[in-house]
């Protein structure tokens, strides 16, 4: 499979799926034209926009001649077989499930209740303040980030990273969940392995390329 394609990334700078799909590009040796979407103007509602993704999510990738391909674990997996090496996934079946089901512990079960789209509704139907945004945004996070803690300490599989001694789909998760931490200044305590694992991502010149302060459009 080559690696020359021409793709389009509809992007932001801060957001933690948009983040998964870069660290992806940059490890698979893949390079996608950015086009932003400033979600903090409203612009992922915009008629135009909603064309390429009607829930108004970001990112989106589009390979020039094909339908976009929109959530990023579905995008993750795209690039992992448009682009086999490295792989995103372990060779053997039962390290595949597990890799896949860290990811999803990160993307499914703690980003989404942390979304924009999320504090919006809260904000408007529930009344919640800021105090309560950030508490809200410390439980889940702190769940989740525990949770996967309780599992990397015990299990044998895991490595340098969360699966084995190389980067996978499981640690693109984590240090997308990882990096939201980080932009909302909230400390998670009694995460040992994960922060073994999160200095490994740091010091990987695929993750760092990735980190949301260095996006355009971030701020300075």
């Amino acid at each position: 499979m080559t690696t020359q394609s021409t793709f389009e990334l509809y992007a932001y700078w801060r957001t933690s799926a948009t983040y998964r799909v870069r660290v992806a590009l940059n490890l698979k040796g893949l390079t996608a034209n950015e086009r932003i979407v400033n979600i903090d103007a409203g612009e992922q509602r915009d008629e135009k926009f909603l064309k390429i993704n009607p829930l108004g999510a970001i990112p989106a990738l589009v390979e020039i001649g094909h339908a976009p391909l929109t959530q990023s674990l579905a995008i993750l997996e795209f690039l992992d077989e448009f682009q086999p090496a490295p792989p995103l996934l372990p060779q053997d079946l039962h390290g595949r499930a597990r890799v896949r089901s860290i990811a999803a512990m990160l993307a499914a079960d703690t980003h989404p209740l942390i979304t924009g789209r999320v504090k919006k509704y809260l904000t408007a139907a529930a009344g919640m303040d800021d105090t309560a945004w950030r508490a809200w945004q410390i439980q889940w996070f702190g769940t989740g980030l525990a949770a996967l803690e309780q599992r990397l300490a015990a299990e044998p599989q895991t490595g340098v990273f969360c699966h084995g001694d190389t980067p996978t789909m499981a640690d693109i998760c984590l240090a997308s969940i990882v990096e939201m931490v980080r932009i909302f200044k909230i400390t998670i305590p009694d995460t040992p392995t994960i922060d073994r694992i999160m200095a490994a991502c740091d010091a990987h010149p695929a993750f760092a390329a990735a980190t949301p302060s260095r996006q355009a459009g971030a701020p300075a």
